[in-house]
């Protein structure tokens, strides 16, 4: 057989090359939205493989709209977890809806969760840009380990009914039931897209973000009535050395009275709380935490623009 001459050598390692550079890769934002409590953060974090949005069984829990970041060689996507849709009573409600119109503005694939049995959003005019998207829509029927197949079929008809552009997919996002095929398929949907962010960044929020939320999942967890809901957390320091990282964190509530409620019997339910969060935030961080928690009163701070802007619920 002949040897290959220099040229046709030089030829074929250019061509390689060129290959090489021009190997396709696909990117876009991923975004989730649906009703409160549907199992939105289940599915993100399933994505994920990270618990980066906190989970209760309340309503509103979910009040940022919390990038996750997932990557391979060739695709990132970027899931977005939004809050759940409700037609806001106060101002921070809205600022949280903002988010989620922020959603239907930058998403290349949408996701939209309902839970088995849900008839619609708890929003008209949601459902309305839903029914109009111009990117694809994937309807997730989730917690289909709750129901039987007959009503896995009756909402089936309803949602090809109602959103006949949609395709549709039956899950459990605790389960971790059909989440595979859903992945694949957006992969399948992704434009084709250098990355957004570094390859080895996991989401867009900083520590002390986390920080807040594990705070707030706690309070969410252990309080009752209003005082979850009138509750921000802010993280005032974060220094981390080589062994501990040393937190101090401040839980803001609208009156005196919930401020006594948060603090308990002796400083009994504050304690808990702490406890409970540093916990998970050793697991989070994989290093020794020292965490102080305090508790002010911050009045009607849900209904001030200018604490909303501070605590990240700024509309733009």
């Amino acid at each position: 057989m002949d040897t290959l001459g220099r040229n046709e050598c030089l030829f074929l390692f250019k061509f390689k090359t060129i290959a090489i550079e021009t190997k396709t890769h696909k990117a876009g934002f991923v975004n989730i939205i649906g009703n409160p409590n549907v199992g939105k953060s289940t599915l993100m974090n399933a994505f994920v493989g990270e618990k980066l949005s906190i989970i209760t069984n309340k309503a509103q829990t979910t009040r940022h709209r919390i990038l996750g970041i997932v990557n391979g060689e060739d695709f990132q996507m970027v899931f977005s977890d939004t809050p759940g849709i409700l037609k806001p009573a106060y101002e921070l409600q809205s600022s949280m809806m903002d988010f989620v119109k922020s959603a239907f503005q930058d998403a290349d694939v949408l996701l939209y969760l309902v839970e088995l049995g849900e008839k619609a959003l708890k929003d008209e005019a949601f459902f309305q840009k839903l029914q109009h998207a111009q990117m694809p829509v994937l309807l997730l029927l989730n917690k289909i380990d709750k129901g039987n197949e007959a009503l896995l079929l009756e909402q089936q008809k309803h949602w090809q009914e109602q959103l006949p552009d949609a395709e549709i997919f039956a899950i459990s996002a605790l389960e971790n039931f059909g989440v595979a095929e859903v992945f694949n398929r957006i992969l399948e949907l992704l434009p084709e897209s250098p990355p957004f962010y570094p390859k080895d960044q996991l989401t867009d929020k900083p520590e002390r973000f986390f920080v807040n939320e594990k705070i707030r999942e706690k309070i969410l967890m252990h309080y009752k009535k209003e005082i979850p809901y009138s509750v921000e957390v802010e993280t005032e320091s974060f220094e981390e050395s080589d062994s501990i990282i040393h937190i101090r964190s401040v839980i803001m509530v609208e009156r005196e009275s919930q401020k006594a409620i948060i603090l308990g019997h002796k400083g009994t339910a504050i304690k808990r709380v702490g406890t409970e969060a540093r916990k998970d935030l050793e697991k989070f961080f994989d290093k020794k935490i020292h965490l102080e928690t305090f508790v002010k009163v911050n009045k009607n701070w849900r209904s001030n623009p200018n604490q909303l802007k501070r605590f990240g619920y700024d509309k733009t």
